[in-house]
C-alpha cells in the first residue's frame, strides 16, 4: 500500500464529543445567546473538535511556503515572467523580504520553504527544502500538466511535510505557494470540482489586464476541453490541470487530518488544493479551518464546495499565508477567551480596568466648544500618506495584492505623520457603560483586550444629566488617551448590565436606521430621535471620535451600535473619516454581537497585520524581483 493510500486508509472525521460540551457549556454561560461570539464560536468548537482537548495549547504553527513553475505560464496568463517564482523563492530565504515572511513573524510561526519545482537552479538558496519533482509542470493548454505518477509523488510529498512537521511539535499548518501562473491551475481545478465554466471561476491573479484575463479564461476553457479531468479522482484533476505545489498542499492537509491536525487555508489556491484534498478523502475536511473570502473569482464556489465559512473579507489576492496567519491569531484570541469563560464563575481573571466616572454636575458645553474641533481638526499628512503608498506598491507582491491592509497602513501614516508606521504601537480601549458592567462583560472585554494588548478604561456614565455632559465626558476622555496612545478603539457595553447582549445595537438599529440599513435621519436631528436611554451613551461616543481624531488617534469601531453612531458623526463631522476604521462588517465576516470592545481588539490584530506588511517585507529594488509587466502594476511597479 502506498504512503497516499495509508493516509487516507487512516483519516477519520473529527470527534465532536468535547466540542459537544463545550457548546453546552458556552449556551450556558452565554446564557443561551449562541449568536454572541458569532463565527468565533464555530471557530472554536471546530477546532476543539479537531484537538479533541477541552482546553488545548495555543496552536504551535508552522507555515509552509511551497513553490512550483507551471508550464501554462507560457500561455501569457499572468502579469509577471515566469522566473519570478525563483526570484520569490530566493526573497523568503535571503532577503526575508516576502508577505510570507512578515505574516510568519506577525503570527509566531515557523516559516519553510519547499521546492517542489521551481524552473531554474535553485542550489545557492539556502535551507530551501528539496522536494523537486520536475522543472515545472507541462502546458495545461497542451496536454496533462503532469503524469498521474507525478501527482501522486506531489501528495506525497506533502504527506511527509506534514508527517515532519507535526512530528517535530508543530499543530497547526497555514500553507501558502509561490508559483507563477498557479491561479489559471487553481480556477481550472475549481471548475472540475464545482461544476463550473471557465468564465466562473477565472480571475484577475496577479492583477491582470482586461485583455490578458480574456487570454486566460480561454486557456482554462482549452485545457478543460481538452484534458477532460475527471470530477471525482483527485489524481486525475491534479494530474491534468494541477501543479505540483498545488499537489503538495493538498498532502498536508491529508497528512495533517490523518494526524488530527488543523490545517488553516489562506486564499482561492489552497483552497483548490484542499478541493484535491477532498475528492480524495472526503473526511480531510473536518480538519480544515477557512480564513478570508479572497478577491480570486474562484474562491467563493471553493469554499461552499468545501461547506467553509470565511472569517474576513479584506480584499486579499495574495496566497502567502497572509490570511491564514490573521485567522490563526483570532484562533488565539478566541482559545484565550474559552479559557475564561469555562472557569466562571468560580476563577475569574483579574481586569485591572482604568475606571472613570461622570462628574454629578454638568459641565457648561457651548457650540463654541464643539466649533473649536471642527475648525482645528487637522488635515491628514499627505506626503506621508503618498510616501506609504508608493513604498507598498513597490514592495515584491502584485499590485494592490493585499487589499484592506494597504489601506490601513496609508491611512494609519496620514494620521501619524509617519510615512513608516512601526509596529507594537500603543493601543487602547475606550469602552462607555453604564452605572455597572456585568461580570461576564467584564471578563470577555479583559481577555480579548489582552490578547491585542490594549489599555482598557470603562467610562462610567451617570444617568439623570444632559446628552452636553455625556458629550463632554467622552470627549474628555478621549483627548486624554490620544495624547498617549495612536490606536484607540471605542465601544460601548450593554448599559443595562442585565440586558442580553446586542439589546443596544437591535434597538439603535430599529430607531436610527432604515430596512435597508441606510441612515434615517439627518445629522441634525437623529439625537432626538434617539431613544433616551441611549442619548448619554451615543453623546459620549460622538465626543470620543470627535476627540481623538482632532489629536490624531486611529479609532477602531467596535460592534454595530458604535458602529451606527460613528456614521451619524461622520455625517456631522466628515472631517472625521479618515481616522476611524470599520471593522465589522466592512473587513470582519463574523456576524459577533457582543460589545465591549471585542470587535475592536480584533481590529488592532488587522491593524499590527497591517504594520508588519509595512514594516516586514522589502521592495522589488531590494530584493531583485521581476516587476508587472501587464496591469496596473506595469506602469507602477519599479525595480
Amino acid at each position: 500500500m502506498s504512503l497516499l493510500e495509508q493516509t487516507i486508509a487512516i483519516i477519520r472525521p473529527a470527534s465532536h464529543e468535547t466540542a459537544s460540551a463545550a457548546a453546552t457549556r458556552l449556551q450556558q454561560v452565554l446564557e443561551g445567546d449562541d449568536t454572541a461570539l458569532g463565527r468565533l464560536r464555530s471557530l472554536l468548537l471546530r477546532y476543539l473538535a479537531i484537538t479533541g482537548e477541552r482546553h488545548p495549547q495555543a496552536p504551535e504553527k508552522c507555515t509552509i511556503i511551497a513553490c512550483a513553475d507551471h508550464g501554462v505560464a507560457a500561455e501569457g496568463v499572468s502579469a509577471y515572467p515566469a522566473e519570478t517564482t525563483v526570484q520569490m523563492t530566493r526573497n523568503y530565504l535571503i532577503s526575508r523580504g516576502g508577505a510570507a515572511n512578515a505574516f510568519a513573524d506577525y503570527c509566531g510561526a515557523e516559516l519553510l520553504v519547499v521546492d517542489m519545482g521551481i524552473a531554474a537552479d535553485t542550489s545557492d538558496i539556502p535551507d530551501l527544502i528539496d522536494a523537486r519533482i520536475a522543472s515545472g509542470t507541462a502546458n495545461m493548454a497542451q496536454g496533462p500538466a503532469m503524469t498521474r505518477e507525478q501527482a501522486r509523488q506531489a501528495i506525497e510529498t506533502g504527506i511527509d511535510i506534514a508527517n515532519q512537521v507535526i512530528d517535530e511539535g508543530f499543530d497547526c499548518l497555514l500553507p501558502g505557494e509561490m508559483g507563477i501562473a498557479n491561479t489559471t491551475a487553481s480556477a481550472a481545478i475549481t471548475a472540475v470540482c464545482c461544476g463550473l465554466a471557465a468564465p466562473d471561476v477565472a480571475g484577475r491573479g496577479t492583477n491582470i489586464s482586461d485583455e490578458r484575463l480574456q487570454k486566460k479564461t480561454r486557456i482554462i476553457e482549452q485545457a478543460l476541453a481538452l484534458n477532460q479531468p475527471q470530477p471525482h479522482d483527485g489524481l486525475d484533476i491534479l494530474a491534468k490541470v494541477g501543479g505540483f505545489e498545488l499537489g503538495a498542499i493538498a498532502g498536508m492537509i491529508l497528512g495533517a487530518a490523518a494526524r488530527q491536525r488543523t490545517v488553516i487555508l489562506d486564499g482561492a489556491n489552497t483552497a483548490a488544493a484542499a478541493l484535491i484534498a477532498q475528492a480524495l478523502a472526503p473526511d480531510c475536511v473536518d480538519y480544515l479551518l477557512a480564513s478570508h473570502q479572497g478577491a480570486e473569482k474562484s474562491h467563493v464556489h471553493s469554499l461552499k464546495k468545501l461547506g467553509l465559512e470565511p472569517l474576513m473579507d479584506l480584499d486579499l489576492k495574495l496566497g502567502e499565508a497572509c490570511g491564514s496567519s490573521l485567522a490563526a491569531t483570532m484562533l488565539d484570541a478566541v482559545l484565550t477567551a474559552w479559557d475564561v469563560l469555562d472557569k466562571l464563575p468560580q476563577d475569574p481573571i483579574e481586569t485591572p480596568f482604568h475606571q472613570e466616572y461622570m462628574r454629578h454636575a454638568a459641565p457648561k458645553i457651548t457650540d463654541k466648544t464643539f466649533d473649536f474641533y471642527l475648525r482645528t481638526m487637522q488635515d491628514l499628512d499627505r506626503d506621508a500618506m503618498e510616501l506609504c503608498q508608493q513604498r507598498i506598491d513597490n514592495l515584491a507582491k502584485p499590485i494592490y495584492s493585499l487589499g484592506y491592509l494597504e489601506q490601513i497602513a496609508v491611512e494609519l501614516a496620514g494620521i501619524i505623520g509617519d510615512e513608516l508606521p512601526e509596529c507594537g504601537m500603543d493601543r487602547a480601549l475606550l469602552v462607555f457603560t453604564g452605572r455597572h458592567t456585568s461580570p461576564l462583560q467584564s471578563q470577555l472585554t479583559a481577555a480579548f483586550a489582552t490578547h491585542a494588548g490594549a489599555e482598557v478604561t470603562l467610562a462610567h456614565l451617570r444617568d439623570g444629566l444632559p446628552p452636553t455632559a455625556a458629550f463632554d465626558f467622552g470627549r474628555e476622555h478621549a483627548e486624554l488617551l490620544s495624547l498617549s496612545y495612536p490606536l484607540l478603539g471605542l465601544s460601548l457595553t450593554e448599559i443595562d448590565e442585565d440586558a442580553p447582549f446586542g439589546t443596544a445595537a437591535s434597538e439603535l438599529r430599529a430607531a436610527l436606521l432604515k430596512e435597508d440599513g441606510s441612515l434615517r435621519y439627518a445629522a441634525d436631528e437623529f439625537l432626538q430621535q434617539t431613544p433616551e436611554t441611549y442619548q448619554p451613551a451615543v453623546s459620549a461616543i460622538i465626543g470620543a471620535i470627535i476627540a481623538a481624531a482632532h489629536n490624531s488617534s486611529f479609532i477602531l469601531l467596535d460592534d454595530e451600535a458604535t458602529e451606527i453612531i460613528a456614521r451619524y458623526t461622520e455625517l456631522l463631522c466628515p472631517a472625521v473619516r479618515p481616522y476611524i476604521l470599520h471593522v465589522q462588517p466592512a473587513m470582519l465576516q463574523t456576524g459577533i454581537t457582543l460589545p465591549g470592545g471585542i470587535i475592536a481588539s480584533l481590529g488592532l490584530g488587522i491593524t499590527e497585520a497591517a504594520m508588519h506588511m509595512l514594516n516586514g517585507m522589502r521592495t522589488f529594488a531590494e530584493t531583485k524581483v521581476a516587476v508587472a509587466s501587464d496591469g496596473p502594476g506595469a506602469s507602477i511597479q519599479k525595480k
